[in-house]
């Protein structure tokens, strides 16, 4: 028998994708919130009860594969339809079919790939057909349908949510890829398991994605003897770009959130920006970076600048709209911004000090004064006794203690006197002024 060869089988000449397109729901790797056992969308499979509906999801997520998997299952005729390449005119002739189909009393099952490139009046040929029963219409796309697919025609398709793959899944997918027969089964390939999270990190949820960037490097990788490496040099040229070698879980991953976080604290705008653009260029989700970057606003800035965290959380909506790559550049204003601002740690001190306390000491009751007394019992109890309310007095302040008695006169919020702090500073010191000349209750 003539062996195998990377490079000159039939079979090989597909791409792996193709190879290894899943057969059957067993096979079929995420999307468990719709065919785990038990699942909606898995019971329409398994029983052949299709209904008219939608797959929406990003790219490299098992739409086409998951209609594919419901033509080998279902016992009506599938037509399988591009928007890419059909048109009115197309369209008519599937409709006659199905016509014809269903004249024979046999249900037809359309699938029309990237619907969303169909306009209106492409969309509007189908509805009366899904209306009279003549096709169940499943479209994929990775547009947001509310927007993308008319009302009338979406309201007669119930819509599931395909999401991207997670690195786990996809490092699954490599390694069946590397097992498989249809992949690279029956040859040795040695590749790290730490670079088979690289390329699930650089696919970024897109199986198609992954099982080609695995594919090139293994074409490209290197021969020793009867092993095919791959190594991190050639692995790195496959995708272009160094800094996608990142495992966004592992030690570099948060040695770097680290130089960003402490490049804005000593107020370097220079090492943040770059420290930021070593972390998003390397896939990072911008999400994660802005979520850190909400934190740093009330840890590091605080009330030296109240600003700060609004804008913080302006950037982290801004992230959520647009993603990447758009969203870079409100990451790089507020990275900008937030390592400028004067810099203030009060709000991170006087959590930690009070919570040492709240764990530490005895959980003291509520003072009475500061109770709320909703029922004649807890009056009677006296709750809400010697309560003083702060805007009945001319200057808005009281003596009234609402620490417990252990912690009375405790301080935890100790401002600092930069930016704006020192107003809130001054503020402070004014009101425990004014609290002990009128004999503050201790």
């Amino acid at each position: 028998m003539e062996e195998t060869s990377l490079f000159t089988t039939n079979a090989v000449q597909q791409p792996l994708a193709a190879r290894l397109r899943p057969q059957t729901l067993d096979d079929f790797i995420g999307q468990r919130h719709l065919l785990g056992e038990g699942k909606i969308l898995r019971r329409l499979i398994e029983n052949d009860t299709i209904a008219s509906m939608i797959f929406w999801g990003p790219p490299g997520v098992g739409k086409t594969t998951l209609a594919r998997i419901i033509a080998q299952r279902t016992k009506a005729a599938f037509i399988d339809f591009s928007a890419v390449t059909g048109g009115i005119k197309e369209i008519r002739q599937v409709m006659r079919q199905a016509d014809e189909n269903l004249r024979f009393g046999d249900r037809t099952i359309l699938f029309v790939d990237e619907i969303h490139r169909f306009n209106k009046a492409q969309q509007d040929a189908f509805l009366p057909f899904v209306e009279k029963g003549s096709i169940t219409l499943i479209g994929a796309t990775t547009e947001n349908p509310s927007f993308e697919i008319n009302g009338a025609l979406l309201s007669r398709c119930k819509v599931f949510v395909l999401q991207a793959l997670t690195a786990d899944d996809l490092v699954v997918l490599l390694r069946r890829a590397l097992q498989e027969p249809a992949g690279f089964g029956m040859r040795e390939i040695n590749i790290a398991d730490d670079l088979l999270g690289v390329i699930a990190g650089f696919a970024d949820g897109d199986a198609r994605a992954a099982l080609s960037t695995l594919e090139m490097a293994v074409l490209n990788g290197e021969l020793e003897g009867d092993t095919l490496k791959v190594t991190e040099e050639s692995l790195e040229q496959c995708i272009s770009r160094k800094s996608l070698l990142y495992d966004k879980k592992g030690e570099e991953h948060y040695n770097l959130i680290s130089a960003l976080h402490k490049s804005m604290r000593n107020s370097d705008p220079d090492a943040a920006v770059y420290w930021l653009a070593r972390m998003l260029e390397a896939g990072e989700d911008p999400l994660y970076v802005a979520r850190r970057v909400v934190r740093f606003a009330a840890e590091d800035v605080g009330l030296a600048d109240p600003r700060a965290l609004e804008l913080a959380v302006a950037a982290y909506q801004s992230c959520h709209f647009l993603g990447m790559p758009e969203c870079n550049v409100h990451l790089t204003e507020i990275v900008v911004y937030l390592s400028l601002a004067p810099k203030s740690n009060a709000m991170e001190t006087a959590y930690l000090a009070a919570r040492k306390d709240a764990l530490e000491q005895i959980a003291e009751p509520v003072p009475l004064q500061i109770r709320n007394a909703p029922t004649k019992l807890m009056q009677d109890l006296n709750y809400g006794k010697d309560y003083e309310y702060a805007h009945d007095n001319p200057a808005g302040l009281t003596t009234m203690q609402c620490l417990p008695d252990s912690l009375a006169g405790k301080a935890y919020y100790v401002p600092t006197g930069r930016g704006l702090e020192e107003r809130y500073k001054d503020r402070l010191e004014e009101i425990k002024a004014w609290k002990k000349a009128h004999g503050e209750k201790k």
